[in-house]
């Protein structure tokens, strides 16, 4: 069975379709029977997809903070049934921003540190592999890839750094911090690992063109987990 990825689309999304370019080609390179289709914010239900991807952009303009008008798009509810059901959610930037609005994963993101956009190559680390967006990478495996927020600075409080830590839901650290993120974290995921948020943009570092190849291994264990969704029985 082909597995169907969505992508979601708000106003003022703007990196949809580099996520699709990405995740496309790469289920063409590995032979995968995926097709990667944009969904609008509008729809009620996404039990027909495999796997879904908030990409990033500015949900709504931002407008009161990152994602909070997002949060209340019907898109949204769909999503937590789906994501509770099991189904592969990964949330790139705004996306990230969304989910953790939603309540899909915890903490928050804030402005970064000093008041500035960071728009940059930066040193990752894999900190977890059990999750959709890292189970073909290895523990410790070092990455390169862009960023490019303002609001990108994740925070949280003690107990909830406490039991990230305790269950392996923190998935990506910073090498060199670029935004005052607490314990340097990139991203996180929820307990069951099949929801993953992260500040970086892996679908920015899939292409010689861009110099950059790191972000190919997350999009394809997405591809994978929506693969292995698609063949669960009905």
């Amino acid at each position: 069975m082909s597995a169907r990825i969505g992508v979601v689309v708000f106003p003022g999304t703007n990196c949809e379709h580099d996520v699709v370019k990405a995740l496309s080609a790469l289920a063409g390179e590995e032979a995968l029977a995926a097709t990667v289709e944009l969904v609008w914010h509008g729809e009620r239900s996404l039990s027909q997809l495999d796997g879904v991807v908030l990409p990033g952009g500015f949900a709504h303009g931002d407008y009161l903070r990152p994602g909070a008008i997002a949060r209340f798009s019907s898109v949204t509810d769909a999503l937590a049934r789906f994501a509770a059901e099991g189904g592969p959610v990964v949330g790139i930037c705004n996306g990230f921003q969304v989910l953790t609005e939603a309540g899909l994963l915890p903490g928050a993101l804030q402005k970064n540190s000093g008041l500035r956009f960071v728009c940059k190559s930066v040193g990752l680390r894999v900190c977890s592999t059990r999750t959709v967006l890292t189970g073909a990478l290895s523990q410790g495996q070092r990455l390169r890839m862009p960023i490019n927020h303002f609001e990108g600075n994740y925070t949280c409080d003690q107990r909830t750094l406490d039991r990230l830590r305790a269950e392996d839901c923190v998935v990506l650290r910073y090498e060199e911090n670029p935004n005052g993120s607490v314990d340097d974290i990139a991203g996180v995921c929820n307990a069951a690992g099949n929801v993953v948020g992260l500040m970086p943009h892996p679908e920015r570092a899939c292409d010689m063109l861009t110099g950059a190849l790191d972000g190919a291994p997350l999009l394809r264990s997405l591809l994978d987990a929506a693969d292995q969704h698609a063949s669960l029985p009905a």
